[in-house]
């Protein structure tokens, strides 16, 4: 585990998720791509590459509605790992037709890997590679907590037609012991083969940090603070969800409205019962930081506000409008981190109804809140808006925009847009447009640039920056938009995209702003 002190040196890093690499398999993963990025990262003066979560993608194929909160995504495999172990042949490795270098095809990628998962299951099965029955044996033993749930969970979706845990039968449902126990017997086979595809992305993983490390270039890692309700975690552990009698969410998480959506974000992910889990010690919460930790030398919190006030709207509901606030487990949540890990590297995104409640959370407990440049100028502009980056804490991470955010480009685009209109719509555009030329003293040419070397030259800590803003692109490189549910997570870059001229500008920057590390 990373000191947490990591994070108050001076460093910068690049926003980029795995499915979004190139390559030949439909979607990026574990494989060459990856380590390419990292030689891309330590070339250009980089310290962090930071991910979404990496668990399986559930609903609308978002990675933040996982069916594990601890599982590693099995379209993140590597093929070509697995070739090279002999576990598949060139032939099962070649290219996926249809393919586009440009967005994932969830539904092809998913049929596709997985064929080729099961076939290298049954080469490994009949004939594992020299010592690998062993290190796959003590690996089921060492993290049988949540993968023996996972495991069996994902077998009992593949026998009951991926419907929902609440749809199984009752026994099965309810988790009724002699009912788990016959299905853990019949299920055997798949149930391994689940434990094998989370050995081999654990093993690919754990050589891509190593080259990482070995580079000098840190993982930072995301943590949802909700768990899909259709997931192994909720199914396991009901009593510490808002669950009805039949399993179903009795009161769900999301947001009230705001300017990313007039009806508020409905997610749908059930709430905890924090009375529950301080009565436990919030054990659940401490392997899931475990087992972020084995992943990522720094973890981004989701939604941070939710551990000191949280928006709970029925079950019921179709739109996030008609909620309540209600309070958060606090410090005695962090207290009990503290007192199980130490000081642990945590950057809490503390973006949205922030209250000064939220702000003496974060500041207690010294944890770096988020600064969001696109936000920045939308102000009196007056200069002492808290946004703008003189105005910074050292304690911080800056992003030029996150993967909820249009890309910077498509941002700007979007301001000159509404500039164009009337009414106060327009007034309020043309104010903020004049306020992003004169801070940057630009002409919006290249304000991807623009707004990366700000966030370079600031005084915070830690600034990063999404993959698309190095490339320019407009809001066709955006990777979600908040409160809607198709069309998201699909981006990817294409083969070749980051040059090395745009790597040798990065590190200049970088070297001028004093972020790169003295061997850059």
């Amino acid at each position: 585990m990373a000191s947490p002190d990591i994070l108050s040196n001076r460093s910068s890093g690049v926003l980029l998720h795995l499915t979004s690499l190139p390559g030949p398999h439909g979607s990026g993963d574990l494989g060459p791509a990856a380590y390419r990025f990292v030689d891309f990262l330590a070339a250009a003066g980089q310290r962090w590459w930071q991910m979404l979560p990496v668990s399986p993608a559930g609903g609308g194929n978002s990675p933040y509605q996982s069916p594990s909160a601890m599982a590693g995504s099995p379209i993140l495999v590597s093929l070509e790992d697995l070739r090279r172990q002999r576990l598949l042949t060139a032939a099962d490795v070649a290219p996926l037709r249809g393919a586009r270098p440009d967005r994932v095809d969830f539904a092809a990628v998913i049929e596709y890997r997985e064929t080729r998962l099961r076939r290298a299951y049954e080469r490994f099965t009949a004939a594992p590679p020299r010592g690998e029955r062993a290190a796959f044996e003590q690996f089921c033993r060492r993290n049988a907590a949540w993968l023996d749930h996972h495991a069996l969970f994902s077998a009992l979706k593949d026998v009951n037609a991926n419907k929902p845990w609440t749809e199984w039968p009752a026994p099965v449902r309810d988790r009724r012991h002699g009912a788990l126990l016959g299905l853990s017997r019949a299920l055997a086979d798949s149930i391994r083969f689940h434990q094998f595809v989370q050995y081999q992305f654990r093993r690919q993983w754990d050589a891509l940090r190593a080259y990482g490390r070995e580079r000098g270039v840190g993982l930072i890692g995301d943590i949802p603070i909700y768990v899909s309700h259709d997931s192994a975690d909720v199914w396991a552990y009901r009593t510490l969800f808002e669950l009805d009698a039949k399993g179903r969410p009795a009161q769900v998480g999301g947001v009230p409205p705001d300017h990313f959506s007039k009806t508020g974000q409905l997610w749908g992910n059930p709430l905890y019962r924090w009375h529950r889990m301080l009565n436990r010690g919030f054990d659940w919460w401490i392997s899931r930081f475990e087992a972020n930790y084995e992943l990522f030398d720094v973890a981004r919190i989701d939604h941070f506000i939710g551990f000191h006030r949280y928006w709970s709207v029925p079950g019921a509901h179709k739109t996030a409008e008609r909620g309540k606030w209600l309070p958060g487990p606090d410090d005695k949540f962090f207290n009990a981190i503290r007192r199980h890990f130490g000081v642990l590297p945590i950057i809490a995104e503390d973006v949205g109804a922030v209250t000064d409640g939220v702000i003496a959370l974060r500041d207690k407990f010294g944890l770096p809140g988020l600064k969001i440049l696109q936000y920045a100028f939308g102000g009196r502009g007056n200069g002492n808006s808290p946004n703008l980056p003189h105005s910074f804490p050292r304690r911080c991470a800056v992003y030029t925009g996150t993967h909820d955010n249009d890309t910077t480009v498509g941002w700007f685009k979007g301001v000159q847009a509404r500039a164009r209109a009337r009414g106060k719509v327009g007034v309020k555009a043309r104010h903020e447009l004049v306020t992003i030329k004169r801070y940057l003293d630009t002409d919006g040419r290249e304000i991807n640039w623009d707004l990366i070397r700000a966030a370079l030259a600031s005084v915070a800590d830690t600034a990063l920056f999404p993959v698309q803003d190095l490339l320019g692109l407009d809001t066709s490189g955006r990777m979600n938009l908040p409160g809607t549910g198709e069309g998201n997570w699909a981006w990817r870059m294409r083969e070749g995209a980051l040059t090395e001229k745009i790597g040798e500008r990065l590190r200049d920057l970088t070297q001028t702003y004093g972020r790169a590390p003295a061997s850059a």
